[in-house]
């Protein structure tokens, strides 16, 4: 192996941070600015025009933070905030926040306008001016694993998950930290019976604590709701135990000490694996914690992922606005089927064509290649899925982070 760093160009902005991509935002914050929105990007037509939103009419802590988080992460160059104009989203707040930050921003109200059609005229406008902007306006620095914040998460689990690309990305952020980079795993839901072993693994007896405490709080959240985090297509791809599936979904970690626990939004103090916290605190209030994969995808964006590794046995083709989504396929057979939308094959470890470390070793050289440029499959086929609800969560306690400060 090399032993010298591997680097690439990336994006710096003013906060010091570095980007894979310099994206520019159109960004909703209602549902009823949502379709054009989305015009607007569809008729500017290109893929670094990315559209995300928040659909409620009501203000929320939670969805504020998340669109600070999302619109001044380090993938992105500038943004366009869509309203209609009689929302609860404190949009001049958000904008003097991205402002604040470096980024060019501009704000369009619909009702001020003057309605659909001269508001996608405009917005089409000003998504151009802000591309070009940004474009001329940031500059390119070299950028390596030390730079990388790397989230984790599975769907479409089977019985093959737990075996191939679990462990095989486990191994992954075992050699990213090694060489200092950031690594982000979570669904507390699915790692209920693995909350003592996580425990063991953390720096700090009181950060095991509260490990311990976060996946007990998922698992009364769950029976509040009367749903677990188990589908049909989990039985049907195999599995048969939530502790089962947990046991699969934990393997993703890899081996390496737990350096702190996030909420979303949270930003890590600095190099090592962290643990994301998804279940909500408090009292049971807004249904279920994640209602797609993407809404998990969404906050280890927010927590400052410039990729994120997505792990499948059964199948799925979704990617996300902001980050690349890099698919890691568990089947073989699956991978027969969907090997367009997959970029890497760990089905070959049961076939005996390759072992773990061969298959880690592969993700590893997707990341770099990836986060040097070169488009995941979700981005080729130009799947920007987004989705954002209502939560809410306390702030994390300095257990969490322990002796770092903390972004």
């Amino acid at each position: 192996m090399n032993d010298a760093p591997v680097l690439w160009n990336g994006y710096l902005r003013p906060d010091g941070r570095k980007g894979i991509r310099n994206v520019v935002l159109v960004a909703y914050l209602v549902e009823c600015a949502h379709h054009v929105a989305r015009r607007i990007v569809t008729e500017v037509a290109d893929d670094n025009v990315q559209l995300i939103g928040f659909p409620g009419c009501f203000p929320n802590a939670y969805a504020d933070t998340m669109m600070t988080r999302l619109a001044t992460h380090p993938n992105v160059g500038g943004v366009l905030l869509l309203s209609l104009g009689c929302e609860g989203f404190d949009r001049e707040g958000l904008a003097e926040r991205i402002a604040r930050s470096g980024r060019p921003v501009e704000t369009l109200v619909i009702q001020q306008q003057g309605g659909t059609r001269k508001t996608i005229e405009a917005g089409v406008a000003k998504a151009r001016e802000l591309l070009a902007v940004s474009a001329e306006s940031t500059p390119r620095v070299q950028m390596g694993i030390v730079d990388l914040v790397v989230g984790t998460i599975c769907g479409g689990s089977d019985g093959t998950s737990g075996i191939t690309a679990n462990p095989a990305v486990g191994r992954t952020f075992d050699r990213l930290i090694a060489e200092q980079g950031t690594c982000i795993f979570e669904e507390t839901g699915e790692l209920i019976g693995c909350e003592q072993i996580m425990a063991e693994r953390a720096i700090t007896p009181e950060l095991g604590v509260l490990i311990e405490q976060v996946v007990e709080k998922a698992e009364r959240y769950y029976t509040v709701l009367g749903y677990g985090s188990f589908s049909p297509g989990n039985a049907e791809g195999g599995l048969t135990t939530q502790e089962e599936k947990s046991l699969g979904a934990y393997s993703k970690s890899g081996n390496s000490p737990i350096s702190g626990l996030l909420k979303p939004g949270d930003h890590p103090s600095g190099p090592g694996l962290y643990l994301l916290d998804v279940v909500p605190d408090g009292e049971v209030r807004f249904g279920f914690p994640n209602i797609s994969d993407n809404a998990e995808i969404v906050e280890l964006i927010a927590c400052g992922c410039h990729l994120v590794l997505f792990t499948t046995g059964r199948g799925s083709v979704v990617g996300s606005a902001i980050s690349p989504v890099i698919k890691i396929c568990a089947n073989p057979e699956t991978y027969a089927r969907m090997s367009s939308d997959m970029d890497v094959d760990a089905g070959r470890i049961l076939a005996g064509a390759a072992d773990l470390d061969q298959v880690a070793d592969e993700i590893y050289d997707a990341v770099v290649d990836i986060a040097g440029g070169r488009q995941s499959l979700s981005e080729e086929l130009g799947h920007q899925e987004f989705i954002l609800t209502y939560k809410q969560f306390e702030a994390a306690g300095p257990a969490c982070l322990p002796n770092r400060s903390r972004t």
